[in-house]
């Protein structure tokens, strides 16, 4: 039986300095309706593939969320057939959290969403609005427009004329991009979190140009009816000596003013040995350069994204941080915002280490039937015959983009409500991205349904690498809760939905203020 935790002894925990991770272990798209400040999203139903990245250490104190429904139960059962010795879980459930008078947020990445309006309100960070921007490049000023977000969100919609220099790289860029001081400088992403963070990480380090940021990026630019570019390719070149230089001493002033502290490798391989801390060790510079050499253990999370996204990275609270980059900058302005936004040990390691490639994904142990897998041959010759139904477990998104002709969407958690939704299912075969989610459902899947279940080695993967046809017709066995859409994703009114999420995240700040459980601060005035 599950231990459980009240509301009131939880807020406790928040603040008495031992390490914490809160979990919630619903849907993300239900997770985004309401849940605790400082819980992480771990959905039940990729349970294990997501949390042993997220809590590495297996005596960490863990409290579970759900809404009062089983799930945490379920969650807690995993945990204690993988060694996790400190688990519990909230009484009540989220809704008891809430009658308990604390706040209940809406959203997803509040903490990072919270700490940029922070900023922005501290700082007063200078902003530059779609109507102004237009008329100076239509003019043809003296500006460079930099776009702070990974390169697969800027490949797909850009300001004009903006060049892509994902947020930790700003620093180290910006200089060659901007030579003359003169040369107004224009941070954008698709709202404000990266825009602000990007736009005050270059004034902080004291670049001597005009910097601004883009007033709600380019979801306001496309609100005021202008026109986003789509598939441009603008990088930024490599920085030139003198301003590796520059930004290597500038972002380490900032890093010292912010209390970061440089680690060498001696104390970070007992740091690895100690078991009575968590350690979190992240690799901020590019992907590529992650996967052609990075230190041991390290995880590849590049700098705009960590702080744009850290609940999605740090699992477990009061744990240390070790940022990775040898050229120091990225790492130096990373840990000063991660210091900025209150998590106390964070340190800098300007050595990239010459492990390769990409590692494999932590995946806890759980009851599987290797004996119910199936190959593509196989399960082609039972299409033909029409003779079993596929199951694909795989993400909405993935499942609407393309999966198996026929196959149907169901979300692992619910596959009891999902096979009921479909017709004579004869033989079940599950699915995945990679197949190792299904791999993990079959044994759950046998007790749900009174035929024979199979799994597909290797998932959709595999069958891709074998040639099949793929169909995006879907067929929906259950609704896509799996996942929050950003508002420019979703069906119907998308303006609306825009102006609703930049009206959300302009709210944060005050009610950051009430709950009380974050403690940021700011270099500025």
């Amino acid at each position: 039986m599950t231990l459980s935790v009240g509301p009131a002894a939880l807020r406790g925990m928040f603040g008495d300095g031992s390490e914490l991770a809160v979990i919630d272990v619903r849907e993300e798209l239900i997770f985004s309706q309401r849940h605790l400040l400082l819980a992480r999203s771990v959905p039940l139903s990729r349970f294990e593939l997501k949390f042993a990245g997220l809590v590495p250490r297996r005596q960490t104190r863990i409290v579970l969320c759900d809404d009062d429904d089983g799930l945490a139960a379920r969650a807690a059962a995993v945990l204690a057939r993988n060694g996790y010795s400190d688990v519990r879980s909230l009484e009540g459930g989220v809704a008891a959290w809430g009658t308990a008078g604390y706040e209940l947020f809406s959203g997803v990445n509040v903490p990072s969403k919270a700490f940029g309006e922070y900023i922005e309100h501290k700082n007063g960070t200078p902003n530059i609005g779609p109507g102004e921007l237009d008329r100076l490049i239509r003019d043809g000023a003296d500006l460079v427009v930099l776009d702070s977000r990974p390169f697969d969100e800027y490949s797909r919609v850009s300001i004009p004329t903006a060049t892509n220099v994902p947020g930790a790289e700003l620093v180290l860029r910006a200089r060659d991009l901007a030579p003359s001081p003169d040369t107004l400088v224009v941070v954008n992403c698709a709202g404000r979190t990266r825009s602000i963070i990007g736009a005050q990480s270059l004034i902080n380090a004291g670049l001597p140009n005009k910097v601004v940021a883009l007033r709600n990026g380019t979801m306001g630019w496309s609100l005021a009816g202008f026109h986003c570019d789509s598939g441009k390719n603008r990088r930024a070149p490599g920085a030139s000596p003198k301003t590796l230089d520059w930004a290597r001493q500038a972002a380490w002033h900032v890093a010292q003013n912010s209390g970061v502290q440089r680690v060498e490798r001696e104390a970070l391989d007992a740091w690895r040995n100690d078991d009575s801390r968590t350690l979190y060790i992240f690799d901020v510079r590019d992907p590529a350069e992650y996967e052609a050499g990075h230190w041991p253990g390290a995880i590849s999370a590049p700098g705009g994204q960590l702080v744009q996204a850290t609940d999605q990275y740090v699992g477990t609270l009061g744990a240390r941080i070790v940022v990775v980059d040898d050229a120091e900058a990225r790492a130096a302005m990373t840990a000063s915002w991660l210091r900025q936004m209150g998590f106390a040990e964070v340190f800098v390691l300007a050595e990239a280490g010459t492990e390769t490639g990409w590692p494999a994904v932590q995946v806890l142990q759980t009851e599987t039937r290797p004996d119910s897998a199936i190959d593509c041959a196989a399960l082609s010759e039972l299409l033909s015959q029409s003779a079993a139904t596929v199951v694909d477990l795989s993400l909405s998104r993935n499942y609407l983009c393309e999966h198996i002709p026929g196959a149907w969407f169901a979300i692992r958690t619910r596959l009891a409500h999902a096979l009921k939704t479909m017709p004579h299912p004869g033989t079940v075969v599950l699915t995945s991205e990679d197949g190792v989610l299904a791999q993990l459902a079959v044994a759950e899947a046998i007790t749900l349904h009174d035929g024979a279940v199979r799994c597909l080695d290797g998932g959709n993967a595999a069958w891709r690498a074998a040639g099949h046809a793929f169909s995006a017709e879907a067929k929906m066995a259950d609704q896509a809760i799996d996942q929050w859409r950003k508002p420019y994703e979703r069906t119907g009114d998308t303006e609306a939905a825009m102006r609703e999420y930049l009206a959300w995240e302009i709210d944060l700040l005050p009610r950051i203020e009430r709950d009380g459980s974050l403690k940021f601060f700011s270099l500025g005035r």
